[in-house]
């Protein structure tokens, strides 16, 4: 009886919350961590928005979309800020029209799914481990009775598709880098529903980087996968039709590093191997799963991007640097000189339970790929993260980054643009914010991102276009979506759209 089935497995669920969890770290505490407008909210079909402050520039004709974690239900153990079901939060804008429709809808995955049919939150990440070993084993052990039992199939993933959006080949994918892409649909009258898994990506128990990219010349994709086992990451690359071409494993990575993203340039794959590492045999130890390596040296792998093995990787040593997102990557010198921009995590033994006293700082590393050394240097004194380009120069040499200001994190207090060019020495720490828009006080935003004014015209300015964002008044309650002008030399805002209800904080957006 599967009524009875799922009384047995919610009994042991609520046995290990009562009995074997022990306090709650504040970070890990779901009455804590889901407070203010990290809070969740239900579903809401499409609804018209009003234009409260300008209008909307008439070439933008699209939908913004923003993922984040936002739980259907409240677990009673642990909770990450990374967990939690994906929601799409979509405002579909007509500049010619003056018009805007916003919906929030769920990505039904196979978690949402079956904890839907639940009536309650048994899933984890990796990161519950943090809270304790004995109650984590104890939640592994009963998810891999629920598989034994029927109760639900593993093979179909168990991700919450809440970090990222992915438009390629046609299709819009919502990701997450524990499961394969899950793909969705924008409707004519601006809703967003899901389709299915993406099993084409990978297969069953595969997974895919939250972080893809796409060469704008060949339209070609790139990403990779993580492994509990060796090899530990795996790369491949995808042709402009979707179709995923033979798989490359990095045998020469030895260590399980958390690689959250990577970057490309027009012909090497670039890696990090950071001092954040998973440590599979530390269940045995009664150790976190995730811990921090601090007499790690931090490195970069090199990689030809269309390599069929591993055997022309370069590891480069650079000391201090620890990458979570990539900005841009390109070559300078006929080859010789790779150029990466990137957010450095500082004060990473706290960034993974208390990242309001972690700092993100973008930095620009040089590479000299024949005496395989580096040298890095900050490009702005600011707490800056969820940094984003035109997408027109990703893999080649861009001069302005657009990124959000920590206020600390992981809320955002404004936007700053910074410019390349004012880095007069490449060796030298300098401050290249060209310009800075703020948000008021008890305001706070996310992620920015970027849209050409023209993405056809390839003769327009760097950085003519506009920058995009949900805000939230914290004072009043109420969010919005502001449209910025990224030329302006303040960000000036062009148009503000108040939303019919509050929109969560989430990670990031895409515009389409």
């Amino acid at each position: 009886n599967r009524s009875l089935l799922s009384k047995f497995f919610k009994s042991l669920d609520d046995g290990i919350a009562d009995h074997l969890d022990p306090p709650l770290h504040p970070s890990l505490d779901p009455q804590k961590v889901l407070s203010g407008n990290f809070a969740p909210v239900g579903e809401l079909p499409p609804t018209d928005c009003k234009i409260v402050e300008g209008s909307i520039p008439s070439s933008l004709r699209g939908a913004y979309i923003r993922n984040g974690p936002n739980p259907q239900f409240v677990p009673r153990g642990p909770y990450h800020l990374f967990d939690g079901d994906g929601m799409l939060h979509v405002l579909t804008i007509d500049g010619g029209k003056q018009e805007a429709v916003f919906c929030s809808r769920f990505v039904t995955t196979n978690k949402y799914d079956a904890e839907r049919e639940a009536g309650y939150a048994y899933f984890f990440s990796a990161f519950t481990a943090l809270n304790g070993f004995l109650p984590y084993m104890a939640r592994t052990l009963v998810v891999l009775f629920r598989f034994l039992a029927g109760d639900f199939d593993i093979h179909r993933g168990f991700g919450a598709a809440n970090t990222s959006l992915f438009h390629f080949a046609g299709k819009l994918f919502a990701l997450v880098e524990s499961d394969l892409p899950y793909e969705v649909e924008l409707t004519p009258d601006g809703d967003v529903i899901t389709l299915s898994r993406h099993d084409s990506f990978g297969g069953p128990f595969r997974v895919m980087t939250a972080h893809p990219k796409i060469d704008p010349d060949s339209g070609e994709a790139f990403a990779f996968r993580q492994c509990f086992k060796f090899p530990f990451l795996v790369y491949f690359r995808i042709d402009p039709r979707g179709n995923k071409q033979p798989e490359v494993p990095i045998t020469s990575l030895k260590d399980f590093s958390l690689i959250h993203d990577f970057a490309i340039t027009q012909n090497y794959a670039i890696f990090p191997d950071t001092q954040i590492v998973v440590r599979p045999g530390n269940v045995l130890k009664s150790q976190p799963l995730i811990t921090v390596d601090s007499g790690k040296s931090p490195r970069l792998g090199i990689l030809p991007r269309n390599a069929e093995d591993d055997e022309g990787i370069c590891w480069v040593e650079v000391p201090g640097f620890n990458m979570v997102h990539a900005v841009n990557a390109w070559e300078e010198d006929g080859g010789d000189t790779i150029v990466v921009v990137a957010t450095n995590v500082e004060g990473l033994e706290k960034a993974l339970l208390e990242m309001d006293s972690s700092r993100g700082s973008i930095d620009m590393i040089r590479i000299n790929v024949k005496e395989k050394t580096a040298r890095w240097t900050p490009l702005s004194t600011s707490n800056l993260e969820y940094a984003v380009i035109n997408n027109r120069y990703v893999g080649r040499k861009n001069r302005y980054v657009y990124a959000g200001i920590g206020a600390p994190m992981p809320k955002i207090s404004g936007v700053v643009k910074l410019d390349l060019l004012k880095l007069t020495d490449a060796y030298s720490a300098g401050d290249c914010t060209a310009a800075r828009r703020l948000f008021k006080q008890g305001c706070y935003g996310g992620e920015p991102y970027f849209v050409a004014r023209d993405p056809n015209d390839t003769q327009n300015d760097e950085d003519d276009g506009y920058v995009l964002s949900y805000i939230h008044d914290e004072n009043i309650g109420e969010s919005s979506f502001i449209i910025m002008d990224a030329k302006s030399p303040e960000l000036d805002v062009l148009a503000t759209v108040k939303l019919p209800r509050r929109v969560p904080y989430g990670f990031h957006g895409i515009f389409v």
